[in-house]
């Protein structure tokens, strides 16, 4: 909400900005005309005009930063040029020639419109306006298209491009109302908002340098990861229980929704034939899934949330294949060693997985079904229709319900059931959510916070770090020395060490072994001492352990009061990889 709010009032401000200057006549002309029939439709063509073609932009930049690393430099470059026409007016022009010529065209064509055909007249005049005004951004709208270029096209941008037009067309609505008065504020404003429209420029080249040098990484390397776990968690249990106030039992509940047909379509089925491989099944197509209900979940085989979700996946599938259910599991990989098909197999022989997994390391999957989260599943009906979807863990309850309508649907007619039993162990455990006050924290330096070593990251360079004597919450540190890489940090000697000072009950953390494969042997320790009755399925209770496959490792898994403490491991080994920590 917040980021729609700035991006509407940026929109209205543009109002001071000398370059809407070119639009106001336009708005003027219009200014004696029946507002429903001239005026609104005008803003509306303008409106959508400009998200239109400043989304184009978006999605253009948004694809050349996810190219490749490459690409990023090609995203980068133009924000430079994005920055540079702010600041200097020459350069602007040669770039918005091309705007300036659509939009004389569509004037043309609202010229020859004519009386029968007002509104339409008016929405090509507005459209024209807002091709004249796209090249008109401001220092709000570069910020939309940074975030876009960062994290990737999203509803965010999408929703913050629309509030920034629906705010100038509302601050130009008001120049028709108003009239010359205002245009006289405005020109008198101009000097100001050249300057501001300059400064803006400046700021823009200067976070692209920023970022092309790596500054912006090494800042946030220091910073605290602020855990919203607990949060979130906090928020899911007072929605359902809101949901649960009307004191129908469980059962009625269960039975209202799987009466209920209300649930929405939300597209088709993507095909799957993007996949590159696949394991407990040959591949799956559009045909062999014709007259199933389809339960897609992508995961990938480090993520611990990902691992949390794997035993009601299994349940649902031993429980309703019978019925017409078909699960399906696609590994989009996170790290470079879950590229390895080898790998992931592997994983999925330990994790007892046996229904089909669909191989996605080139992310074209994800992209057909246009997914952000690990882990996500979606839910289609026997028609090929998504009608149900799930991003992170949780909302079991809900998801296995819809999968007991739709398979009702499909078969006329099924007999009411409770709810699948599940058991997990080990890391595929639920978390105790209302304790983890700990986020997932990165240890490679494109990621990485928190992190509280005296000494400055050598980047692909070996280097010597020490852990401090203490060490606040949610920060680490490196003891000895360690090659800090993009994704992961490599021992560079024995007896190489890890701190973090933690609020959780459990502590995972991904683990590789040297590119040889020679297993790497490890000890953990909470508060300096051996973890005892708290160690984790992948450490004894004097806290030794062996990293052999790479993986995640569960490490702590404490059966005490949780309280803030400070986990160390050392590594008896050197060229072990170390990847992410992550709680539960």
């Amino acid at each position: 909400m917040p980021f729609i709010v700035i991006g509407f009032l940026g929109g209205v401000l543009t109002i001071a900005s000398p370059c809407i200057l070119p639009v106001v006549p336009f708005v003027f002309a219009r200014s004696d005309r029946p507002f429903m029939t001239s005026r609104l439709p005008f803003l509306i063509g303008l409106a959508g005009t400009f998200a239109l073609v400043t989304g184009i932009g978006v999605a253009g930049v948004t694809g050349a930063a996810q190219l490749s690393r490459y690409g990023r430099w090609v995203a980068l470059a133009l924000f430079a040029l994005f920055g540079a026409s702010l600041s200097f007016p020459m350069l602007a022009a040669r770039i918005t020639g091309p705007f300036a010529w659509i939009g004389n065209r569509l004037l043309a064509l609202s010229d020859a419109g004519g009386v029968k055909h007002q509104v339409f007249s008016a929405l090509l005049l507005g459209a024209a306006t807002g091709m004249l005004w796209a090249p008109c951004a401001g220092p709000i709208l570069g910020a939309i298209l940074t975030g876009a270029a960062l994290r990737g096209a999203n509803w965010q941008t999408a929703t913050g491009l629309a509030a920034y037009a629906a705010g100038a067309a509302a601050s130009l609505a008001v120049v028709s109302l108003a009239q010359r008065r205002v245009l006289n504020r405005v020109r008198r404003a101009s000097g100001a908002g050249e300057l501001i429209r300059r400064a803006a420029g400046l700021l823009v080249m200067a976070t692209v340098a920023t970022i092309a040098l790596g500054l912006d990484r090494i800042a946030l390397a220091h910073v605290p990861a602020v855990p919203t776990n607990a949060i979130e968690s906090k928020l899911l249990a007072a929605l359902a229980s809101n949901e649960g106030s009307s004191g129908t039992s469980t059962a009625t509940r269960d039975a209202l929704a799987l009466s209920s047909a209300s649930l929405p379509v939300e597209g088709s089925l993507p095909p799957l034939d993007g996949a590159g491989a696949w394991l407990n099944s040959p591949p799956l197509t559009s045909r062999d899934l014709r007259g199933k209900v389809v339960v897609v979940g992508f995961w990938t085989y480090s993520c611990i949330n990902c691992l949390r979700t794997l035993p009601y996946l299994k349940a649902w599938e031993s429980r309703y294949a019978k019925d017409g259910l078909v699960v399906i599991g696609v590994h989009t990989p996170e790290f470079g060693f879950e590229h390895d098909v080898a790998n992931v197999k592997r994983a999925a022989g330990d994790l007892g997985l046996r229904y089909p997994i669909a191989i996605d390391s080139g992310y074209r999957v994800w992209n057909a079904f246009g997914n952000q989260y690990w882990p996500a599943f979606y839910i289609a009906d026997a028609q090929g229709r998504i009608r149900y979807h799930h991003f992170g863990e949780g909302d079991y309850g809900t998801a296995e319900d819809v999968i007991r309508q739709l398979l009702a649907q499909r078969n006329s007619a099924m007999p009411a059931r409770d709810h699948a039993r599940v058991e997990a162990t080990g890391a595929q455990a639920a978390a105790d959510q209302d304790e983890i006050g700990s986020g997932e924290t990165y240890l490679g330096y494109r990621e990485a916070t928190g992190f509280a070593s005296p000494e400055a990251v050598k980047r692909d360079t070996a280097g010597a770090y020490s852990i401090p004597g203490r060490l606040p919450l949610n920060t680490w540190a490196f003891g000895g020395t360690w090659m800090v890489g993009e994704e992961e940090a490599v021992a560079g000697e024995p007896h190489a060490r890890i701190a973090y000072r933690f609020h959780a009950r459990d502590v995972h953390l991904v683990l590789a072994p040297p590119a040889n494969g020679k297993p790497v042997r490890f000890r953990v320790e909470i508060d300096g001492r051996p973890p005892g009755a708290s160690h984790g399925s992948d450490t004894t209770a004097d806290g030794y352990g062996t990293v052999d496959a790479a993986r995640l490792y569960q490490l702590v898994r404490q059966d005490v009061r949780v309280q803030d403490h400070t986990f160390t491991i050392q590594f008896f080994d050197r060229g072990v990889r170390a990847y992410t920590f992550t709680f539960g």
